[in-house]
């Protein structure tokens, strides 16, 4: 039997999945690894992008919007 893995129990993620667990599109994805706002390394020969599945975390829990006081 061939067990599947969720992308969000891989240590590595594509575009593609980061785009699917965010609702974004590639663009957007790429925009914020070039940004720097989302961490990515390239590995291979063609330099495909791979992004980590704690710095996807890390990103989201950066993103979370906190309400400024005024009082």
């Amino acid at each position: 039997m061939v067990q599947q893995t969720s992308v969000l129990d891989r240590r590595f993620m594509t575009f593609d999945d980061v785009k699917e667990v965010l609702s974004i599109s590639s663009t957007q994805a790429y925009s914020l690894v070039r940004s720097g706002e989302l961490r990515a390394i390239r590995v291979g020969g063609r330099g495909q992008w791979r992004i980590e599945n704690a710095e996807l975390e890390a990103y989201i829990q950066r993103s979370y919007f906190v309400p400024v006081s005024t009082s």
